[in-house]
């Protein structure tokens, strides 16, 4: 097993800790990761894009001349794609690009990524990260303390001071650890796990 450090809130070393290998010190598959993080983004996207279609445009369903003689094309109502203010003929509609990898993998490609962090020596363990109050500037000071500007901490539960302490910090997200996943993992510098935390995400993954 890994052993690393655990710091205090002012970068001191005050114990240690051991990472589990079956978590911890998994091979490393970028194919895995791509698809896990492609899955994640295409869940994200909007999928709003829309058009009228010939039967949504409002109008008048008249014939505008007849079909024969005029030497023109010919057309049915005003609201033929070949008229301005028709209906589009093959617009997007409203869809959803959400889709699922298996479980198996999900999981495989979320010990990857911690894995991978350990490896480039880019997590950081804390025994607490408390404040006695709702304060950016005592944030920032911890931030400074690692020399950490665009981080992942991971809590074991609701922390409302940190939480919003840390809001207006760019580059600096603050999830549970029920909500850790590839694409944050794989996005942020540094990782910054709370000593409490670290038991919760190998009993979820072990």
């Amino acid at each position: 097993m890994a052993v690393i450090d655990v710091m205090n809130q002012q970068g001191e070393k005050v114990s240690e800790i051991e990472l589990s290998d079956d978590i911890f010190d998994v091979p490393v598959k970028a194919s895995v990761l791509h698809d896990v993080v492609r899955m994640q983004l295409a869940g994200k996207r909007s999928g709003t894009a829309s058009v009228k279609h010939r039967g949504d445009v409002r109008g008048s369903t008249r014939k505008l001349f007849k079909q024969k003689g005029t030497g023109r094309a010919r057309r049915g109502d005003i609201k033929s794609p070949l008229l301005r203010g028709g209906g589009s003929t093959f617009g997007p509609d409203p869809k959803s690009f959400a889709y699922k990898v298996p479980k198996k993998v999900r999981k495989l490609a979320l010990k990857m990524a911690l894995s991978s962090k350990l490896k480039e020596n880019k997590i950081v363990v804390l025994n607490e990260l408390e404040f006695d109050e709702i304060k950016t500037r005592m944030f920032v000071e911890v931030m400074q303390a690692f020399d950490v500007r665009k981080a992942l901490i991971v809590v074991d539960a609701e922390n409302e001071r940190l939480e919003k302490s840390s809001r207006n910090v760019p580059n600096v997200k603050v999830l549970r650890n029920e909500g850790i996943n590839v694409y944050d993992l794989l996005a942020h510098d540094k990782l910054i796990l709370l000593e409490s935390s670290v038991a919760a995400i190998q009993g979820r993954l072990a």
